[in-house]
């Protein structure tokens, strides 16, 4: 559960005790917007930050662990080459495969429409809305993706910390940057779902919604989930 240091700061900042929290993510990539509405609200950035062992591992993995398994795949080579030619026909009593033995195509049902959701299932899909608006903002306070979404008794506000890294039980500097009147937005989510799959929405009045999820702190998440549930 979030450690006393969160709800302090959320006391603080909501001036009561919030009913309900939770550290929640984008759990999917923001979809790229038209280039005149991203420009419209400042060109901000649409993907989190990585702390910087993300960018030292992968210099790691490209300069020293490529060039070892490169190395070691042609010296494997080299020794399959240094031995005798051995016959590579097919041996006696083996099956000869026809170069035509590929399964037809004909005859397989009709084709599924695979064409990906340009929403990535994030949000309703209207840039010009609430979701939108706050979509096209969400990185733009912090390059940190966790966010904590607290319920209070006549709102909903949303908070990060400035940080890049930080942990979410024991954040105490996070600010809000965006807060709705409950006449202005919902939340819905359903009680009892899988732990690491957990979503839930936020519903504006204008009929435009955020889905998040990688719902943090199991405690908190399913207090969350069963009090919008009730």
């Amino acid at each position: 559960m979030a450690k006393r240091a969160v709800h302090r700061r959320a006391r603080k900042i909501l001036g009561e005790e919030p009913v309900a929290l939770v550290w929640c993510e984008i759990h999917r990539p923001i979809p790229t917007p038209p280039k005149e509405v991203h420009r419209a609200a400042g060109k901000g950035r649409l993907k989190p930050g990585h702390h910087w062992l993300l960018y030292v591992g992968a210099v790691v993995f490209f300069f020293v662990v490529i060039p070892m398994m490169l190395i070691d795949k042609l010296g494997g080579r080299l020794d399959r080459l240094s031995q005798p030619r051995r016959n590579r026909g097919p041996r006696a009593g083996e099956p000869r495969t026809p170069p035509d033995a590929r399964p037809s195509s004909s005859g397989r049902g009709p084709a599924r429409d695979r064409r990906p959701d340009p929403t990535h299932g994030i949000f309703d899909g209207d840039w010009n809305l609430t979701a939108g608006q706050l979509l096209l903002r969400w990185y733009g306070h912090s390059p940190n993706p966790k966010r904590l979404v607290m319920l209070a008794r006549d709102r909903v506000c949303v908070a990060t910390s400035p940080r890049r890294r930080l942990s979410p039980t024991k954040a105490d500097d996070f600010q809000t940057f965006a807060e709705f009147p409950l006449d202005q937005v919902r939340v819905e989510g359903e009680a009892g779902q899988p732990r690491g799959f957990a979503t839930f929405r936020l519903r504006f009045a204008d009929g435009s919604w955020l889905e998040v999820g990688r719902l943090g702190e199991p405690e908190d998440a399913d207090h969350f989930l069963r009090t919008v549930n009730s």
